[in-house]
């Protein structure tokens, strides 16, 4: 069974799009999809058969300015105007609304890179609401935040804040394609060795891969990430909460592994229960590679399994 729903995004002007899958089964849980930056919750089709086949209700949205929320609302690569804590409210409201609709289940939160940011954002705020949450494909210190976030905010205020400067992304996440062996064609070769995966991404019609987020969002963005930093952020996530972590070793996003780490140090030097597992020769998507993306399934759904009895 699927249902299509919406909601007013915690910006006050878009309605976010979303879907809620279920099993023909009695659920055991509910498993909500958040996904990264630039894509939209349907590129996990796969991941989220496999959730249900194991008997978990899925739910997922296309977060503001991305995929179909951004073409009901004309709105790519706008978040609004209500800061940084947008996408991480709007995943809030969605939970309220599955656990209105199935009562009384297992809560549990997956995201994936910018999602994966997200989930953080989230866990450290409402995570007593969850039973466990998958990280995947998260990073810890960025090296250029700091002077990117200088440079973005010289532009907000100068009034260029609903302008899209590419640079900015660039100067923020240029350093991905450092390891990069083959030549760069398409320009997200960085997330997946398959030339298959890499054009399905860049001619998908609702990832905005071409569509530039603009100043305003891009700060935004780069304030979640401020926020998600440092054990800081770890020590107001419950440490009764269960995180799994979870990345491929080259993984620019974390750091080719280091910065995946950093994260589970945070986490664990704060006294959380937090399990890390990188695959070695695999970048970032992870669960999109043919050879190990059911191995990958399983082990997300393996270890929220795991925490049932808790």
């Amino acid at each position: 069974m699927l249902h299509e729903v919406s909601f007013m995004s915690y910006n006050g002007r878009d309605d976010v799009q979303g879907w809620v899958y279920v099993p023909a089964v009695e659920p055991v849980g509910i498993i909500q999809l958040i996904h990264g930056f630039g894509e939209h919750s349907r590129r996990y089709l796969h991941m989220i058969v496999k959730f249900m086949d194991a008997g978990f209700i899925v739910a997922a949205d296309d977060h503001v300015g991305h995929g179909k929320t951004a073409i009901v609302n004309d709105s790519w690569g706008d978040w609004g105007n209500a800061g940084p804590h947008t996408m991480m409210e709007d995943e809030h409201t969605l939970t309220g609304i599955v656990k209105e609709m199935y009562p009384g289940l297992p809560y549990f939160l997956f995201g994936h890179s910018m999602g994966s940011f997200i989930t953080r954002d989230y866990i450290a705020t409402y995570g007593d609401e969850l039973k466990a949450a998958t990280i995947c494909g998260t990073c810890g210190e960025l090296p250029s935040l700091k002077d990117t976030m200088a440079v973005i905010k010289q532009a907000l205020d100068e009034g260029k804040g609903k302008e899209a400067d590419p640079a900015f992304t660039n100067m923020l996440f240029g350093f991905m394609f450092s390891r990069i062996e083959e030549d760069v064609k398409l320009g997200n070769e960085w997330i997946c060795h398959s030339p298959y995966v890499q054009k399905d991404h860049a001619e998908d019609p609702f990832d905005a891969f071409t569509r530039p987020t603009n100043n305003q969002s891009m700060y935004y963005f780069c304030e979640m990430m401020d926020f998600i930093t440092g054990p800081e952020w770890a020590a107001k996530v419950p440490k009764e909460l269960p995180v799994y972590n979870i990345a491929g070793d080259q993984d620019p996003v974390g750091s080719w592994g280091t910065g995946v780490y950093q994260c589970a140090n945070w986490l664990a030097e704060t006294g959380h229960d937090v399990t890390t597992k990188l695959y070695s020769g695999y970048r970032h998507e992870i669960h999109n590679y043919d050879d190990i993306k059911n191995e990958v399934e399983d082990g997300i759904i393996d270890f929220f399994y795991g925490t049932l009895d808790d």
